[in-house]
């Protein structure tokens, strides 16, 4: 079976899929010997990629680990505007791993990496419905509001699909998506004239963060991932 030249490098952990087209760009990736400069090229299980003369191979034993995003940093490798980032409180040794889904700059809670590029897209997809979800805090809210989200809404003509919700108290929703559209929530709710003054995420799929501490990163057990490939 072949692939894309920069999905393989992505899968390897080295770099995202952008990053790995600008290295090929570069000319920083060869394939049995040979220097590719450009993406659209495809390889082979048998075939030899390197990248800045090192070889590369393709880590099968899938990994996934739930990380408890901290406040105020960025989902990303690098972001332009110097805000600190999720690889900045990371532990070097998982600066290879990817990110599934994001979650904004002030949304706290779980995070799903992973060393496998396919495993982030498909759980990524809205598609495969799998559920997300949130503790909201607001300062007010109406029945009629709430109402309007388990319905399903539409704001800015982009259609929002219906959300479940659960009412804990006077300030605080817990709700429940699936796909994961950019700050649908937040922008859901501010709709409705209940804007978040906090949003963390408590669960994504089976995978709960539980009692995990801001800033800390847990190993799933090869068992939950089972479960979780099943689902593909």
């Amino acid at each position: 079976m072949s692939v894309r030249l920069a999905k393989f490098i992505a899968d390897s952990g080295v770099a995202s899929r952008r990053g790995a087209e600008g290295l090929i760009v570069k000319g920083a990736v060869s394939v049995n010997g040979k220097i590719i400069d450009t993406p659209v090229f495809f390889v082979k299980d048998d075939d030899i990629v390197c990248v800045n003369g090192k070889e590369i191979k393709q880590d099968n034993d899938i990994k996934l680990y739930a990380f408890h995003k901290p406040i105020n940093t960025m989902t990303t490798t690098h972001d332009p505007m110097g805000r600190k980032t999720i690889y900045d409180v990371l532990d070097k040794k998982y600066k290879n791993l990817k990110y599934i889904g994001r979650l904004d700059f002030k949304t706290t809670g779980l995070l799903l990496m992973t060393n496998s590029g396919d495993l982030a897209r498909k759980m990524s997809l809205p598609k495969n419905h799998i559920e997300r979800t949130y503790i909201a805090t607001v300062d007010k809210y109406t029945k009629t509001g709430l109402n309007a989200l388990r319905n399903g809404i539409c704001v800015d003509g982009i259609n929002y699909q219906p959300m479940k919700i659960e009412e804990l108290d006077e300030h605080n929703l817990k709700i429940t998506v699936t796909e994961g559209k950019k700050n649908e929530i937040r922008i859901a709710l501010k709709s409705i004239g209940s804007p978040v003054k906090a949003l963390h995420r408590i669960s994504y799929g089976i995978i709960k963060l539980g009692n995990l501490g801001s800033g800390k990163i847990l190993e799933i057990d090869k068992k939950t991932i089972d479960l979780v490939l099943k689902n593909f």
